[in-house]
This record gives structure tokens, sequence and C-alpha cells, in this order.
């Protein structure tokens, strides 16, 4: 029994890492290195690959009993490479409506970090409840909502990247369990949260901006 439930756990790591490595990997060559959005992304895209044709050489060689020729590893490299990149452009460039708290949301949406975009979709998958409330900000929108004017808000767009690096996630409606789950997720993967009672109560979950190391 203890062998089985040892061999679903390695099993689901297994197919965790390569989403950890995407996400996390694009977050620590942020974090460290200040790369432009999009080469953080090449990078943690290089990795999941890595990952990936490791995969397929794996089962290639349980099925046929031979790693396979050159080209049969350039097919391999090849379809891990794209498998990738159909996975981010998906994740990045398309959100279903029913996780925004509104339509006006598709346009913050693409303001938002590239990273931070492809997490939350990869949430999503198994989160199908998730809901969006808000992404980016101008200064004006705080007045709106009668709270007082921050001069660092994460939710601006950030000089260094023109993105913004926070949103807000409804955390109303849902047991804690789920709530504390997506915290989880979030500091896994690098991110910063914070529970927010403002305006409503709400997840806020922020990247870290360059610009404003200490903003939230």
């Amino acid at each position: 029994m203890f062998g089985f439930f040892y061999n679903v756990i390695k099993l689901i790591l297994l197919l965790i890492l390569p989403f950890v490595l995407l996400i996390r990997g694009s977050i620590f060559f942020h974090t460290n290195f200040e790369w432009y959005s999009w080469f953080c992304l090449a990078a943690g895209v290089g990795g999941t690959a890595i990952v990936l044709f490791i995969y397929f050489s794996f089962f290639y060689g349980t099925l046929t009993g031979r790693f396979g020729d050159f080209d049969a590893m350039k097919r391999r490299a090849f379809i891990a490479i794209l498998v990738v990149l159909l996975y981010c452009g998906h994740g990045i460039l398309f959100f279903s409506n029913t996780n925004l708290k509104s339509t006006a949301l598709q346009n913050e949406m693409s303001n938002l970090h590239p990273v931070l975009r492809l997490s939350l979709s990869t949430l999503v998958f198994m989160d199908k409840d998730l809901l969006i409330t808000d992404a980016s900000r101008i200064p004006e929108d705080y007045k709106k909502m009668g709270l007082k004017t921050i001069n660092h808000s994460l939710h601006y767009k950030q000089p260094s990247t023109g993105y913004a690096h926070a949103v807000d996630l409804r955390t109303r409606g849902r047991t804690e369990l789920k709530n504390n789950l997506v915290i989880w997720y979030f500091r896994l993967m690098g991110f910063r949260t914070l529970r927010h009672i403002g305006t409503a109560d709400h997840l806020h979950i922020s990247l870290l901006s360059h610009d404003a190391p200490g903003a939230r």
C-alpha cells in the first residue's frame, strides 16, 4: 500500500514539475537578473522544454528499448518546445470572462506582466471558480473607489517592464481552504501574497518590481 501511494505522489510531482519550472524559473530570472519580461519567460520555456524532452525520451526508451537516433531526438525536442510555446501562448493571451469580474478586465489583463498572467491561467485549470477582480490601475482609480492614492502601487505599469505587477482575486464566497491553497500556490511560484480588507475582502498577488522593491 505504501509503495502505491509513493508511486502516485511521485507521478503527481513529475506532472507538476514542468509547470513549476516554467513559472518559478521565469520569476528567478526576473528577480535575480532583471531581464526583460519576455526574456525571463523564454528562459522558463527553455528549462521546461528540456524537462519535457527528458520525459519524452524516457517514455520513448521504455516503449522501444532504445534512445533513438539524432532525427528522433530533434523531433522530441521540437515537440517539447512546441507544447510549451502553445501552452504559454494560450495561457497568456486568453482569459475566459467567467474568471473576470467584468468584461472591462480583458483590457487590464493585457497590461499585466506575462508571467503573472501565465500563473493565473495555470491556476484556473485547477480552480475553475477563480475570479479576478482587479488588475492594472491608474492613480485616479483609487479616488473613484474612495481610497487614498498610492504612489507606488504594483497595480500601476512599472517603468522597467511596462506591465502592472499585481492582481486581486476574490475571496468572498469561497472556503478558507480554497483561499489558503491559492495563497500557497502563488508563494510556491515565487509571488508575494497579501490578504486585503479594503473595499472588499480579497487576495492581493504581486510580482517583485525592481522600480519599487518594497512596494506590494
